[in-house]
């Protein structure tokens, strides 16, 4: 159950916190392929490799990672299956946002950042 987690309280939040995760405990992958499949998104393995990616990431450096270099980061770990076009074919609405979104994390600093090229 989402419920578990505290979402974010809809009114009165901002677009960059709505719908995301208050605490990262207890989270699940079926709980990301639960909220994957209610925005009309079908996680694969490769989607939640990502996912995990991301989780390990935050894990070891917290939120002290900003935006432009977990972007860098995610593109080289995924090189082999193509780089940016292929995560971006996974996660359309940008793979930081979108996946940090699924994976239950706050969204770095700077993902929102206009020169950064997410979309909005």
């Amino acid at each position: 159950m989402l419920d578990i987690n505290k979402m974010m309280e809809q009114e009165g939040a901002g677009p960059a916190v709505r719908g995301y995760l208050i605490d990262l405990e207890p989270w699940t992958e079926e709980q990301a392929i639960e909220m994957a499949r209610r925005d009309g998104l079908e996680l694969t393995d490769n989607h939640l490799a990502i996912v995990r990616y991301l989780r390990d990431c935050y894990a070891d450096h917290g939120a002290t990672v900003n935006a432009r270099m977990l972007a860098r980061t995610l593109e080289a770990e995924f090189a082999g299956q193509g780089g940016h076009k292929f995560l971006y074919n996974l996660f359309p609405l940008g793979p930081i946002a979108q996946a940090s979104h699924y994976a239950g994390l706050p969204m770095p600093p700077g993902t929102r950042d206009l020169s950064f090229g997410t979309t909005h």
